[in-house]
């Protein structure tokens, strides 16, 4: 299981840690100080006594037994090996000089100087170190007290200091928290939270650009499933009763005959529908990246060239320069041309279709005249919507060719739209505002 901090807690922690560390550095450094100054006082005192009764050795002996009885002080005269006079407690022989030595399991503090007063004396001067000790545990337990104080106080301003400085993260937190989402502040005065604030801003940006691109292509894909469903459940429906009729009456040869067409046509009307609704989700599917440098005349070359070979009476002839390059979807482009030359063809009754490209800057306009039924002014903009028949329409069509040429006019940043022809039927415009290359 992870325990979880807050940022506060773990500032308020850091702080403390760092506070402990210093305060314990501070304090081993300090206890050692304590403890050398303390044995130097000590020192010094015994340094000074000796310098006293050093003088007056010769009646020192007199005293000794006062001045040991007392415990306070230990005091032992020598010649060479051999003890003059001394206390109740006997220093050993030493070096001149201070040093701490063990005497029947006490410690004590001794200096030793050899006699003014005569030659080959040597006296030792001893206090218990227990009361240097004593005086440096106090100081040291004053040391402790203070450090662990300032390690209590170290760690509640970093408690308060650091809800002082999260703050604004927490304010962040809230905001991105509430529902909706808000967009962060980004002037908190605080650097990290600033950016923290920006990059926040900018991922809710994206997504609720990403989301209302979801929620559009959701209700798009709910209509365009709602009214595909609706168009292609007459024709299933049509096929189904044939193929009932033809399989519970025994009909005549040419009874058959008819309902075997009429299923045939069926048949091709919802075979041109899927594939026309196949397109359509293709469209919608492409991107930026799709696009790549074409010949828009020559595309329109090549589906002149092939609506005349499908139908031997049509004449298509194309009126533009040499050449015109543009960044588009070139299956996309040859798609609407398709769409457009059949439409004029199968349901305008058209037997000359003309095709003029012409730009001017980045607009690349794309006129197909024909010479056909044309299209009545008030179901100009009608025809474009998927699944609509305008009213000289022939039987067994999808409905979805001019939504195709929309689709495409609009994926290439433009639009299409109907107005009238000089070869009497209609004129379909097709206006690209694409980037141009030379």
């Amino acid at each position: 299981m992870i325990v979880r901090f807050s940022l506060r807690a773990r500032v308020a922690a850091a702080t403390a840690l760092g506070a402990t560390i210093v305060v314990a550095t501070v304090g081993i450094v300090a206890s050692v100080a304590i403890s050398r100054n303390n044995v130097s006082n000590l020192d010094e005192r015994l340094t000074t006594a000796s310098q006293v009764l050093s003088p007056n050795s010769a009646s020192l002996e007199l005293f000794l037994d006062q001045l040991g009885s007392s415990g306070a002080f230990a005091v032992t005269i020598r010649t060479g090996d051999l003890v003059i006079a001394s206390t109740p407690t006997q220093l050993p022989a030493l070096d001149e000089g201070s040093a701490t030595v063990d005497v029947d399991g006490n410690l004590f503090r001794v200096y030793t100087s050899e006699a003014v007063s005569a030659t080959d004396i040597v006296i030792s001067i001893g206090v218990p170190a227990i009361e240097a000790q004593r005086v440096t545990d106090d100081q040291q337990r004053w040391v402790i007290f203070g450090g662990l104080a300032a390690v209590a106080a170290s760690t509640g301003l970093g408690w308060i200091f650091g809800g002082r400085a999260v703050k604004p993260l927490v304010t962040l937190t809230q905001q991105v928290s509430a529902q909706p989402p808000r967009s962060p502040a980004t002037r908190t005065g605080v650097k990290e939270a600033d950016e923290l604030a920006v990059a926040i801003a900018d991922m809710l940006d994206r997504l609720g650009e990403a989301q209302a691109r979801t929620n559009e292509a959701l209700g798009t894909a709910r209509d365009f499933a709602a009214v595909s469903a609706h168009e292609l459940r007459t024709p299933l429906t049509a096929m189904r009763t044939d193929i009932e009729v033809l399989r519970t009456l025994d009909l005549e040869p040419p009874q058959r005959s008819e309902i075997l067409e009429d299923l045939q046509r069926t048949q091709g009307r919802v075979e041109a529908t899927l594939s026309a609704l196949e397109r359509l989700a293709s469209g919608e599917l492409s991107s930026e990246n799709d696009r790549v440098p074409v010949d828009v005349v020559e595309i329109c070359d090549i589906a002149a060239q092939d609506a005349m070979r499908q139908n031997p009476e049509l004449d298509v002839r194309i009126d533009s320069e040499p050449s015109l390059v543009m960044q588009a979807l070139p299956a996309g482009l040859r798609l609407a041309l398709d769409n457009a030359i059949i439409n004029a063809v199968r349901h305008g009754n058209a037997s000359q279709v003309a095709i003029a490209i012409a730009r001017d800057d980045a607009l690349v306009r794309i006129t197909v005249d024909d010479d056909g039924t044309g299209i009545p002014s008030a179901e100009r903009e009608s025809v474009f919507e998927r699944f609509y028949r305008g009213a000289s329409a022939t039987k067994g069509g999808s409905g979805l060719g001019l939504a195709l040429v929309e689709q495409q006019a609009e994926l290439h940043g433009g639009r299409a739209y109907f107005t009238d022809s000089p070869l009497g039927g209609a004129r379909l415009v097709l206006q690209l505002a694409a980037p141009v290359s030379e």
